[in-house]
């Protein structure tokens, strides 16, 4: 395979000041109340501004993380950077308008009871057009025990008193800030700064083009810079809320203390340094459960495509990334499955390493697996994708405890002499002993899930995390909207895990406790996920038109496109 070649990247953004972070702060200050107080009416003005605005700036957008990343924005790979950046904002914002339309309290499509006695809400689809472009999809939000099945508090019982919030955006996926953000103003009633991470800070003027009604009216502010900036934000007196997309160790410094022995200190006092509202979107060692069934060769081939995509998207930098496959020791289809896996992974483009730190990471895995099987050659800008087999099914395990933030997957082979034991022994194994709580993916058959329903029923049911794909990657969970993003709830401060809280959550439910797509086994045109779709800068750029003002006339247009990848 031939070594790609990589555009060059965007240029950085200067460090805000902080005289200029201080006049920022004082403006959101003067203004959280009268954004509190704000009518109805006035925020869907706001938004449907918002909207003309990433439309109008989509596209420089798009193509400064296209380069970024390494993809050539006229390629078919650049639909991804569209994907994770202004065609999610953009669905995200219309989302908002039509929950505000009806009060901030939309009714879901219907309420579930499940099998453990949780309600849970059909969320999508919610209209025809869903149904045309997601055929047999279907999401659930349920709903924390014990807990009211309410929407909107803030527009149940308006508020006066507003808040500043500081959002520390994610340096992977573009859309993370601008829709923390969104959150927070519409969901919360907090005016915000959001400071872009060095990583992606290119996108920064963008964001602050198209949300630039907000920033007029003093509700939104974009700043600039690495930890010391970050340190001043924190600990700003006004600045009275704090939600992080990053990494568990940013989050205890921010909290707990700068070393390691103030962090522990603390945290054995239960004395948090900094003492502030901290929500938190903190990644994961994601799992992804391979449930023996009667697979055939050509379902076999999809599903390792499938896999495949949820190891190779963005380069294997997102937290929903799969990290870690627990294969059914006992499948007599396993070695075929393990085979086409590794035959897809050959032919899934070679992909830049572009996160910083990321090459220390590979070495720390191989360090620790000597046996791992890299799949192509390793360069400064590339880390092959990389397959660690016969990993431990036990705590503590280096592959299970550690997010590779890289092409790292490790495989673990689960006991279960069938489908039901295997789901009881690879649901507590996840639960138990696999580090994090934000979101996994569960492959299972059709006739399998109809046979050993009830296995499949209660696993959903004790699964603890905050997104469940079945026969789909979770990072639909994340760009549907309407479902909820975070960890699974309960995460005490001292052991954050995936954090606290939630974002996305469109439809305003008060007490989620975690979102299922459920979603076929095969699936076609291909899904726009998958790493080897031949035609995804035109339909990404479709969805774009259609989320932006969605339309039956604009459905043929996307149909079309998808049907040629």
């Amino acid at each position: 395979m031939s070594c790609p070649v990589f555009p060059p990247p965007p240029a950085t953004v200067p460090d805000t000041p902080f005289a200029s972070i201080e006049t920022a702060i004082e403006k959101l200050a003067e203004n959280k109340n009268r954004w509190a107080q704000l009518s109805i009416g006035d925020r869907i003005a706001l938004l449907e501004r918002l909207k003309s605005g990433v439309l109008e700036q989509a596209e420089g957008w798009a193509n400064s993380v296209a380069q970024a990343v390494g993809i050539n924005p006229q390629s078919s790979g650049a639909g991804e950077a569209w994907l994770g950046g202004p065609v999610t904002t953009v669905r995200n914002i219309h989302l908002l308008i039509e929950t505000l339309r009806k009060q901030g309290q939309p009714k879901p499509m219907a309420w579930r009871s499940k099998v453990n006695g949780q309600d849970a809400a059909l969320v999508f689809p919610q209209k025809g057009m869903d149904k045309a472009l997601f055929a047999g999809f279907e999401a659930e939000i349920w709903i924390q025990p014990g807990k009211e099945k309410s929407q909107g508090a803030i527009y149940r019982e308006p508020q006066q008193q507003g808040k500043v919030s500081l959002v520390l955006g994610a340096g992977n996926v573009s859309s993370i800030g601008p829709m923390d953000v969104l959150y927070k103003l519409f969901a919360e009633n907090e005016v915000c700064v959001l400071k872009m991470n060095p990583v992606n800070d290119y996108v920064g003027p963008f964001i602050e083009k198209a949300f630039a009604a907000l920033i007029e009216e003093g509700f939104f502010a974009v700043v600039y810079g690495g930890a010391k900036v970050g340190q001043f934000l924190t600990n700003h007196q006004d600045i009275e809320s704090i939600h992080i997309t990053g990494s568990d160790r940013t989050h205890d410094a921010i909290l707990w203390g700068d070393t390691a022995e103030q962090q522990q200190n603390n945290k054995s006092a239960g004395t948090p340094a900094l003492q502030k509202e901290v929500t938190s979107e903190l990644g994961c060692v994601t799992p992804v459960f391979v449930v023996p069934g009667p697979w055939t060769d050509k379902e076999l081939q999809f599903q390792a495509r499938h896999i495949a995509s949820m190891i190779v998207h963005n380069g294997s930098f997102n937290c929903n990334a799969a990290k870690v496959l627990l294969l059914p020791k006992d499948w007599n289809r396993l070695n075929d499955f393990k085979n086409a896996l590794r035959d897809v992974l050959k032919e899934m483009p070679q992909r830049k390493a572009y996160y910083p730190g990321a090459q220390q990471r590979y070495e720390g895995f191989l360090n620790h697996y000597p046996d791992a099987e890299p799949i192509g050659e390793r360069s400064d800008d590339i880390i092959p994708w990389t397959i660690i087999p016969n990993v431990k099914a036990q705590k503590g395990e280096y592959a299970i405890s550690n997010e590779a933030f890289c092409g790292v997957v490790a495989e673990v082979e689960i006991e279960g002499a069938d489908a039901t034991s295997y789901l009881n022994n690879a649901v507590t194994f996840a639960n138990e002993d696999i580090w994090g709580s934000l979101s996994c993916m569960m492959m299972i058959h059709p006739a399998t899930q109809k046979e050993h329903a009830s296995a499949f029923e209660q696993a959903i049911a004790d699964l603890r995390y905050g997104g469940i794909g079945v026969n789909v990657w979770a990072g639909l969970i994340y760009g549907l909207v309407v479902t909820t993003w975070g960890a699974f709830p309960g995460n005490p401060l001292e052991n954050i895990g995936s954090g606290r809280g939630v974002v996305h959550n469109s439809l305003l439910f008060d007490h989620p406790e975690k979102s299922v797509i459920y979603a076929p086994f095969m699936q076609n045109p291909t899904p726009l996920w998958f790493g080897d779709h031949k035609n995804l800068l035109k339909t990404s750029k479709a969805l774009m038109k259609l989320e932006a003002h969605p339309s039956w006339l604009k459905v043929p247009g996307v149909a079309l496109n998808a049907f040629k990848g």
